[in-house]
């Protein structure tokens, strides 16, 4: 049992740390996948200083790398500057929904690539990969509190909804 200015000073270093949190997270999220995003689309954009250019290369092989990797890259930038400039985060979302579905290609194409062991032992690319899904949780998170752009564009459904809320 914790002693009780122990429990008060943890609660109150707690609560801190929750409104610390509730506070920058979802601004740090849009900044970190901003900022990631610009990053990598740029080495894309860039040429072979990519670590995932040959991944890309050899995932959509029927498409010209030199031509298929920088437009990847250019994607993903603008997927960047749209997380950070919070009037394009609908934008970003968008363009993030587009082109997360093809980063886990690999792992149905590649197999031989993205794992030392099926289906557990994941290679470098392999994590590189699934690394993905916190990038969609992130996304998910910051499109949660996007919340309508106006009151007057909410759904129609929503009214009806509103109007028996307030009438109950």
């Amino acid at each position: 049992m914790i002693p009780a200015p122990l429990a008060k000073l943890v609660s109150k270093f707690d609560n801190m740390v929750i409104e610390f949190s509730a506070k920058i997270g979802v601004p740090f999220l849009r900044f970190a996948i901003g900022i990631t995003f610009i990053w990598f689309g740029a080495l894309k954009m860039i040429g072979h200083l990519s670590p995932a250019y040959d991944l890309v290369a050899a995932t959509v092989y029927w498409l010209t790398p030199e031509i298929i990797v920088p437009l990847l890259g250019l994607w993903e930038v603008a997927i960047g500057v749209a997380f950070l400039i919070p009037a394009l985060t609908r934008i970003g979302i968008v363009l993030l929904a587009f082109q997360m579905p093809g980063t886990f290609l690999p792992l149905v194409l590649l197999p031989e690539i993205c794992f030392e062991v099926f289906p557990f032992g994941l290679t470098l690319e392999g994590q590189y990969i699934i690394k993905n899904l916190i990038i969609i949780g992130s996304a998910l998170v910051i499109a949660s509190g996007l919340g309508a752009i106006k009151q007057n564009t909410a759904p129609t459904v929503a009214k009806p909804l509103q109007e028996a809320n307030s009438a109950a």
